[in-house]
This record gives C-alpha cells, structure tokens and sequence, in this order.
C-alpha cells in the first residue's frame, strides 16, 4: 500500500479547524437567525412536534418522546440541549411569549429545575401553530436535508412578526454572545406595521411605537434616556430595578413587600438577594430589618421585609438598590444570524430584516396559493363545460374500449375506435378539446356531481375561485397589497395575544443611600486565649478590670469607629473593622476572630493585637526567631485592605516578637541555648515593612532567639531565668550582631 505523507504547519491546522468549529457553534448552536429568532436546537423541536401532531389542541405527548425524535431526527448533539431549550420555551417568565405548552414541573422562577423528561408533558401554544409552523406546506421556506439526510427541515421557520425582539436571546458562541433583551407583542407589532408603511422611519420614530424591553418578571427601567442610543447601536446596559410596595404591618411596624424582580434576578437571584440582605443586617448597616420571608407562590412574587417603626424607607430602599440585586444591570448586545453571518443589529435593522422576510413568505405563499387557485379553475372550467355536454361524454365513455381512448377522445378529438350512436355524436366529440386535467378530473368525476345542487355549487366554486385569482394576484403585483395582509397578519396576532405592558420605563435618579453617622466613642477590646473577641464600653471594663485582665489575653482600648490589627507569627497583618466584632456584655461569649477575618488559626499564630489608632502613634519593633530585627513607623500598618504583609521574612523563619517603641532604652535577646546579647535600642535601624531586616545577634549551629526583653533607664528589670533570677542590667552591654553571654543555669 503506497502512503502519502502530506507536511503542513502545525498551526495552520489548528488555525483551520478552530475556525471551522467557531463557525459551526456560531452558526449552528448558539445564535439566533433574525428572521424567526430561533437557535437551530428550538427550531428542530418547535418542527418536530409539529411532524408528530403535538398540537394546542391535542393531547400532550412526554417530553422525552419529543427530545428523543428530535435528537434522532434532526439534532445530534445530546438530549439535554434539546431537553433545555424545551423547558425554557415553556416558561412564561423567561418567555415573553412562551412557544410550548408544558404540563407538570417545568421549573420556576427561583431557580429549580425541570424535572426529568420521562415525568414532564408538552404540546405546541396555540400562537406556535398558526404562527410559526402553519404554512410550511405553502413552499415558503427552504428545506435542507438533516445530519444524515434521511429527513428535510426547514432552514427557517416563517414566523409572521419579529419573534427575536417578543422572545429576546441569550447564548454564548466562541469570541461572541448575544443578549437580546424581551419586548411587548404589541409594541413590537406596531413598530413592524410602522415600517413597512414607511421604510424611512428613524430609530427614535419607532420607539414611539416600541418604547423599550417588557420583561416578563416586570420591574422598572430606570434610564429611559439611554434606551434611544442602545437601540440605535444594538449595544448598552439597561438598568432595571423591583417593584417595592409600602404596606402596613403588625404592631405599627411597615412592611417593604417586593412583588416584580428585576429580570436579571431570574433564577438563583432571589436566593442571593434573601442571603445579602440577611448579610447588610449582620453587618449592621440595615439594623432596622426585623424580619425578611419569601412569600412568593405561583400567583407571583411577593418578599416581605418588616421594619422597625422609625425606619427612613426611602433611605432604605436606596440601602437595597446600592447593596443587592434589587437594582440590576442587563447587557444588551443584538446579535443575530443576518444572511449567514452574525451581526450586531440596532432595532431598525431587525424590524427591516423581518419585514423583508415576512414579504419573501408572503410573496411565495401567495405564488402557490396562485398556482392551486389556476389549477383549480382550469379543473373547474372543464367541470362546468363538460356538464353542458354530458351526453355526449357518457356517450364517448360507453363507446370506448379503455380510459386511453377515452381521454385521447376527450382531449384532442380523436374518434377512432370509439363506438357512437349517430353520426352527429362522431362530429361532435371530434371537436372536443379538454386540457389534460380537465379530462383526468372528467374521468374521475362521480355521478352525484349531475344534480342541479351540486352543478350550483360548482359554478359558485368557480366564481369564488376567480375571486380569489384576482386577489392573489394583487398581491404579488401590487406592493401596498402584500404590506396589507402582512399587517392585518399582525393586528390579528395582536388581538389573539396581546397583553399589556408589564415593565414600567423612566427616568429615575441614581440611588443614593445616606449611611447613619455613627458617634466615635471609646471602647475595650477582650480576646480570650480561644481567640474569642467581643467588644464592651470603657465603664463595663473598669466594673470587672480584675476578672478581664485575668480572663483575656489581649486586652487593650480602641475607637468603634476604627480597626484592629492582628500580627501573626507569618508575617501576615489582618485588619478587622471594630464595627464588625460584637458589641456587648461582659459575659458575652464573644466571636471567633477566625470568622471576621483572614486570620487562620490553623495554620497561624497570633504575635501581637492592637489597634490600628494606637499603631499610628508609634513605632514598632519586630524580632524574629533567627534574629532579624527592625523598627517600622506604626503609619505604615494604617491600610484598609483585610491582610498585607508586615514584614519580609528569610526562608524558614518567622515572626517572634512585636512591640510597641514607646519608652524602651535598653533589649536582651535570650536565645534557646542560653546565649544573651544586651545592645541599645538604637543599634535597631527603621525600615519599611517591605523590609527583612538587619541581624540582631550571631547565633550558632540550630539556636534561635528564644524570647526578648526590654529594658527602662534607670530601672531594674529582673527576669527568672531556670528557677533564679537574672537582672538584665548586669549583663554585658554590648553592640548589636554579636555572640552574646553565656548564661549557665
């Protein structure tokens, strides 16, 4: 066997088959086309319930019947895409007009699921069938072979109005994604009706008619004045907010009852929203809630907040558009399939791409209509003339040996074999002249069509069938005809479907919350050694100083207002605001200072706690266990972030000491193998907190600086060093990084 071996760049098959496979998914999965504002996966299902006979008005079918014929049919790619695209076509609050009719659990708008195909029942809507699939026996769309081209499907569906504004669209394809918000059938109706009796109509003109998204959740657009340029460029961010009721509660409380989310809110949103409004409380910035429930059932939403009495609503209100959901942003970004290609289009271009097609549907649908009318008429025409010569056809009929004869006879005159009665017969059918389907519709005709009843009605098919020439012929000839049945399409789409609006759009100022000043006061700070913190007011302390001191392992004053700031033994610094440490009784159990902070008790050790205030006053002295020193200006710790770096540290070492420079002159490094070292404060140089440090003392083989201790002028500082006392004044006064003293026990 001769093998040829084909040398190619790398990258150049990659390059190609990546963009082959952006080009499918853009393509064929995840946009929608303009034209009937379906993915190809909703298509294939909405065409293959229609071939199954799953219409409004029969019984439902499982949905894993559906998702199955559809996968087998027309869509390989897996039955949860197909499964997915279902449900959400059934959802009447993603949908703004759903196209699926479901029966049982279809999901809801808080964020369960579907249940499983095998439980769950479909059929088609109403406004599907008549809409969507009706015509597709008319030759108004081109069909295409499936996936393995056993089976025809339609490359569009000849949806009778923008179905890409009504529904929207959202997907993600490779380097692209479309996120097309839902609109207002009735709105969206007349702007194509608006059009199409004037292709000049500007952007703003329209919006006279479609005045912004109608979400199916409801809610408020709030920039009303922004919707004209992101309609214009197919690009922007709408700005949505819930719809808040005041209602009177229990015991002279209010309640802040929302009843429409912001659509973006669809889904797990309104779990989110329930949990962040329960953090603000936790938090204290919203201490006014009492209590916050979910009342929402399938008769709509209904999330109850009850305030205290004195509560400032709107300022809360303003707390809630600020800090949660309530307030909402939804990109829009329209792009569609256009011609085969995907385009970012304003509204204009989508209502005029509609409209363009609604008139090529229009114009081939009619075209057939046209053909079966003439058809017809031709058929009829023969009916009807050779009801006036029955005779002579029955005649013609008996006489002949088979239907060849017969027809050759009735067609062009041709008398030979044909036995007649007289020789006028034979003169007379020599002169028949019937077209080829008036003589197959004579031959076929039956014997009751020979009453006078039915002879009327054939003459009044007739008429009617003329009628209706003359028509379709208007139609296709004259463009004000065809806008004409396209637009009373749409009035009757209208008044079969249409609803009201359900999102408000205006104006709105930008939230602003106001947060309630709170008086700076001093106050104590208590950590036991489990590291558990609270925080108590100054004359608490002063009552239980004694059981506090003996009780706590950090106790020191700090502002409500301010932070805390904890050194661990990493070289890590974690700041906690005051606010968030609990604020209470002296026998209150406090809160672990793991929970409110970075703070890992695991893997760390707190060295040193004080606050951030008190930090900015001083300077601090750092000593690590392989004897790295240095002074850093308390200012430097004065940040807002949860943790930074205190200081750098050499490989395996780690933070031994912190403390405060206030009125040390004197330090003592007292290593574990008994060495002491005894230099002045000064020898220690000031660094930033980026800095390692300079050496404190020569240490040997594995020693390490065990402890350190500082000195006062003028006062004797005595330490027990192994049952004896040791004064620090006594030893060698050295310089810094030297040996140190030996110590014996």
């Amino acid at each position: 066997m001769n093998e040829r071996i084909i040398k190619t760049e790398y990258s150049e098959i990659m390059q190609k088959s990546y963009i082959d496979y952006a080009m499918s998914v853009i393509i064929a999965r995840a946009l929608p086309d303009v034209r009937d504002g379906l993915k190809p996966v909703q298509r294939r299902t909405l065409y293959d319930m229609h071939e199954l006979g799953i219409k409004y008005d029969k019984p439902y079918r499982k949905s894993a019947r559906i998702v199955g014929d559809t996968m087998g049919k027309y869509h390989p790619h897996g039955d949860s895409s197909i499964y997915e695209s279902l449900v959400v076509m059934t959802q009447d609050f993603k949908k703004g007009l759903p196209l699926v009719d479901g029966h049982g659990n279809f999901g809801n708008i808080e964020g369960d699921g579907a249940a499983a195909m095998r439980y769950t029942e479909a059929r088609l809507e109403q406004v599907t069938q008549e809409y969507f699939l009706s015509d597709l026996d008319k030759d108004v769309v081109d069909f295409i072979p499936n996936f393995d081209e056993t089976e025809k499907e339609p490359t569009v569906l000849p949806v009778r109005f923008p179905n890409l504004l009504v529904n929207g669209a959202e997907g993600i394809a490779v380097g692209m994604a479309t996120s097309i918000p839902p609109h207002n059938l009735l709105e969206v109706c007349e702007a194509t009706k608006a059009y199409m009796q004037n292709e000049n109509i500007t952007t703003e003109e329209l919006m006279r008619h479609l005045s912004g998204p109608d979400f199916p959740t409801g809610g408020i657009v709030i920039n009303k004045d922004e919707l004209l340029d992101i309609y214009e460029t197919g690009t922007g961010k709408i700005k949505v907010r819930g719809k808040v009721l005041i209602e009177k509660g229990k015991g002279g409380r209010t309640n802040l009852v929302i009843t429409e989310i912001p659509y973006p809110m669809v889904g797990m949103g309104i779990g989110k929203f329930l949990s962040d409004v329960a953090a603000l409380y936790e938090a204290k910035k919203a201490p006014d809630i009492v209590d916050i429930s979910n009342q929402s059932s399938k008769t709509g939403i209904r999330i109850v907040i009850e305030l205290r009495k004195e509560t400032d609503l709107e300022n809360f209100k303003n707390l809630l558009y600020k800090k949660t959901r309530l307030e909402d942003t939804f990109g829009v970004n329209m792009l569609a399939i256009s011609n085969g290609r995907p385009e970012t289009m304003g509204l204009k271009a989508i209502i005029k791409e509609n409209a363009d097609f609604q008139m090529e549907v229009t114009k081939r649908k009619y075209t057939t209509l046209l053909a079966k009318e003439l058809e017809r008429k031709e058929i009829q025409e023969g009916l009807i003339k050779a009801c006036n010569v029955i005779d002579l056809i029955i005649e013609v009929l008996r006489g002949s040996k088979d239907r060849g004869m017969a027809k050759a006879c009735l067609v062009s005159g041709k008398v030979d074999g044909i036995k007649f009665r007289s020789k006028e017969s034979k003169i007379m059918a020599q002169q028949l002249s019937f077209t080829e389907k008036q003589a197959n519709a004579i031959l076929e005709m039956r014997l009751y069509r020979l009453i006078g009843l039915e002879i009327e009605a054939l003459i009044s098919e007739h008429e009617d069938t003329i009628a209706n020439i003359y028509r379709y012929e208007d139609i296709l000839e004259r463009r004000d005809s065809m806008v004409q049945v396209i637009i009373n399409e749409l009035n009757e789409i209208k008044a079969k479907f249409g609803r009201p609006r359900r999102t408000v759009i205006e104006n709105i100022a930008e939230a602003v919350y106001k947060e309630k000043e709170i008086e700076e006061m001093e106050i104590m700070f208590l950590m036991d050694r489990f590291g558990y913190a609270k925080t108590i007011d100054i004359a608490t302390y002063e009552r239980n100083k004694e059981a506090a001191d003996a009780e706590h392992k950090f106790v020191f004053t700090c502002k409500n207002t301010g932070r805390i700031c904890l050194f661990s033994n990493t070289g890590q610094l974690h700041t906690v605001k005051v606010m968030d440490i609990p604020f209470g009784k002296f026998r209150d159990k406090g809160i672990p200072i793991d929970n409110i902070s970075n703070f890992n008790s695991e893997k760390e050790e707190l060295v040193f706690i004080t606050s951030q205030t008190h930090l900015n006053l001083y300077r601090v002295i750092f000593t690590t266990k392989l004897s790295m020193m240095k002074v850093v200006n308390g200012g430097e710790f004065d940040v807002s972030k949860k943790t930074v770096a205190a200081t750098k540290l050499l490989q395996h070492d780690e933070v031994l000491n912190i403390a405060v420079l206030d009125q040390q002159r004197g330090i003592v490094l007292q290593t574990k193998d008994g060495f002491f070292l005894r230099f002045s404060v000064e020898e220690v140089p000031e660094k930033k907190k980026g800095a390692v440090g300079v050496r404190g003392m020569k240490l040997t083989g594995a020693d390490q600086v065990a402890a350190i201790h500082f000195t006062l002028s003028g006062v004797e500082t005595t330490i027990d060093y192994h049952g004896k006392p040791l004064e620090l004044g006594k030893l060698k006064l050295s310089r810094r990084d030297s040996k140190g003293t030996k110590v014996r026990k």
